[in-house]
């Protein structure tokens, strides 16, 4: 079962991108370094788009770790979004996708076209290796001195999927100076699939596992070097992530010991907390059957024939190797303990407490597994049987007693499954809602729920719920939904301005949101209708999410 499907967002707000903007000759200008970047003005906002943060990291520098940026030069148009980088969704077809789109084209039709968007079908745009680029959007007017906040976005995809051309800051920035509390948004793409996430004993021994999180941290470096040139600070930086963006994020905070190397003051977490992911060693296999792909077994240094061999050769091995560990794996590539930018398991990491000692919001939605749960259907899991021999494909190496413990906590009843609290409705199979909701908290609720037991009397920290649409489809309250309450811009845009200039999500705006305790445990819940927030206690499903928390732990990803 491939968990790609989750991450749907590219194709889901595709509506939040500006990629048919009208450039004008002459635009907004920033000198960095002995060169001139020219953006565009667009409603109030200037946009520098496509700036390159890094070395292309092609040639010699593929599968090395980013290299900073040559000081600029000359006038640099900034006008438009960069490529995106390669990821599965720009690799050519493989069987197991083809299998798949197969199996969808004999669901209902409205189910049919949002297995569709899970897996994004129709997401276009020009795609390179040379892909290291960000984007500032700044408020109008902006001088050089004003020191304003800045929020540094990290988009989703399952680490294999996305791009930044797939959000546009412009109403973020626009809302903020609507409160009278301007901010500087930051966008960034990194490295994905094998090209960012490439795992194995060479890999480990070389020291460039975890490139993608090493582009993020690059990118960072660059606000500190440059931002100020746009009005921005320097000491003022928030990091922002939804899906594969948040456990970005949870990860940059705990890398280096926890140690933010002035970096970031702040972490906003949508939809993601440190995961129990595994060592770089365990997928050797698929490294392997990549280098036999590419021609390379015979060579004496693979790693290195693997960086000389052309794009498109490299692009179909690495299509090849997805497709295999769609079949075996929660997320086809994805971060691993590497001994080095990630030492141990994350969340050994914060048991130890080598996290960031900064404010946190971290929050999901209701109804985070039922795109597991859909993808989990197509590939055929409908009644009890199938489900209890597919858990190991999620759970590696899980005992026989332990799937017998998860059966009990999850029973099968459809009216305790996800979409939560819509009693028998959107029983598509048996199993569906059981796997969506043993799947949404296994990822999702219970990372973040051990999370904040175990910093929240450490640090500020702050957590919501999102439940806006639970009704509207088979999906609910799903994953990623809480992406237009921010780009909308909706009642969680507000807190997040806040929250990037005051350090806490409370100003001038929206329902008082008290900081997380084990006492409490109060959550910002954002509901459909009038009031569209309240408070509520996150202590829904106790024992099922403790036991979600022991058994990720137990087994990693």
């Amino acid at each position: 079962m491939a968990l790609r499907s989750q991450f749907f967002q590219v194709a889901l707000w595709a509506t939040l991108a500006s990629t048919s903007l009208s450039f004008p000759v002459s635009g907004p200008s920033i000198r960095l370094d002995g060169g001139t970047l020219v953006g565009i003005n667009n409603a109030s906002v200037d946009e520098y788009l496509g700036v390159p943060y890094a070395l292309p990291p092609t040639g010699h520098l593929r599968f090395q770790l980013p290299q900073p940026n040559t000081p600029y030069s000359g006038t640099i148009n900034a006008t438009a979004f960069g490529p995106s980088c390669p990821g599965t969704a720009s690799s050519s077809s493989t069987s197991s996708t083809n299998a798949s789109s197969s199996s969808a084209s004999s669901l209902p039709p409205s189910i049919s076209a949002i297995f569709d968007i899970l897996n994004g079908v129709g997401t276009t745009g020009p795609v390179s290796e040379d892909c290291l680029t960000l984007n500032v959007f700044v408020p109008s007017g902006t001088t050089p001195d004003a020191k304003l906040p800045v929020v540094a976005w990290v988009f989703g995809g399952g680490f294999s999927t996305g791009s930044a051309i797939d959000y546009n800051g412009q109403a973020v920035v626009k809302r903020s100076v609507e409160l009278d509390e301007p901010l500087i948004y930051v966008s960034l793409n990194y490295r994905l699939s094998a090209f960012g996430f490439l795992s194995s004993k060479e890999v480990q021994e070389a020291g460039v596992g975890n490139l993608g999180l090493r582009d993020q941290r690059q990118a960072l470096r660059w606000i500190q070097n440059y931002i100020g040139a746009f009005g921005g600070d320097p000491e003022k930086v928030t990091i922002w992530g939804e899906s594969a963006g948040s456990w970005s994020v949870a990860l940059q905070l705990l890398t280096n010991g926890g140690n933010p190397e002035g970096l970031f003051r702040a972490a906003f977490l949508e939809s993601g907390s440190p995961l129990p992911v595994g060592n770089i060693t365990q997928v050797q296999s698929t490294y392997d059957a990549l280098v036999a792909d590419a021609n390379c077994t015979g060579s004496a240094d693979t790693l290195q024939c693997l960086r000389e061999v052309s794009f498109d050769n490299l692009q179909t091995a690495v299509a090849n190797a997805t497709g295999t560990l769609q079949q075996t794996q929660n997320l086809p590539w994805q971060p691993r303990v590497d001994g080095d930018f990630l030492p141990d398991m994350p969340m050994e990491l914060v048991r130890k407490g080598n996290v960031a000692n900064v404010p946190i919001i971290n929050g999901d939605c209701e109804d985070e597994g039922t795109i597991f749960g859909l993808d989990a259907t197509i590939a055929g899991v409908t009644v009890a049987d199938n489900l209890t021999s597919w858990l190991p494909t999620i759970l590696h190496g899980i005992s026989e007693e332990d799937i017998n413990s998860i059966l009990e906590a999850y029973p099968d009843n459809v009216t305790l499954g996800s979409p939560f609290g819509t009693g028998t409705a959107d029983a598509i199979t048996p199993e569906y809602k059981r796997i969506s909701a043993l799947q949404g908290d296994l990822v999702f609720q219970a990372p973040r729920r051990y999370m904040l037991n175990e910093l929240s009397a450490k640090q500020p920290m702050w957590s919501y719920l999102y439940t806006k649409g639970q009704s509207a489809t088979i999906l609910g309250a799903a994953h990623s939904t809480d992406l237009s309450d921010i780009y909308g811009p909706g009642d969680m845009t507000d807190f997040l301005i806040n929250f990037v200039n005051y350090l806490n999500p409370n100003n001038k705006t929206g329902l008082f949101w008290p900081q997380y305790n084990t006492t409490s445990r109060a959550m910002m819940t954002f509901l459909d209708g009038t009031p569209s927030v309240e408070i509520t206690q996150d202590t829904f499903r106790e024992e099922q999410i403790s036991l979600m928390a022991t058994l990720g732990q137990k087994y990693p990803f």
